[in-house]
């Protein structure tokens, strides 16, 4: 477990998010004032630029994020709480 708001995420461990999830935009909030605010909202953003973006601001990552084995659960959508229950409740 890393608390994100006490200790940045690492590059190595936001790359295997990233790797495991499919891209860098698909673990980005896009909901974070920040992302409105100072304007990204309206730019088009790079794989790389969200990879920054992440790194440089905690709150610009979906939250929380799941490991369990091969899979990855990012968000706490009731969905994604129900597909994480699910599957490590399966037996």
């Amino acid at each position: 477990m890393i608390d994100i708001k006490h200790q940045s995420i690492s590059p190595e461990d936001l790359e295997l998010i990233a790797r495991i999830s499919g891209s860098y935009e698909s673990v980005f909030n896009k909901r974070a004032r920040k992302y409105t605010s100072e304007g990204w909202k309206a730019k088009t953003l790079s794989e790389e630029d969200y990879r920054a973006l992440i790194l440089g601001e905690y709150t610009f990552l979906k939250r929380p994020v799941f490991i369990v084995g091969e899979r990855i659960f990012v968000g706490n959508s009731k969905s994604v709480v129900e597909a994480l229950y699910s599957y490590v409740n399966t037996p």
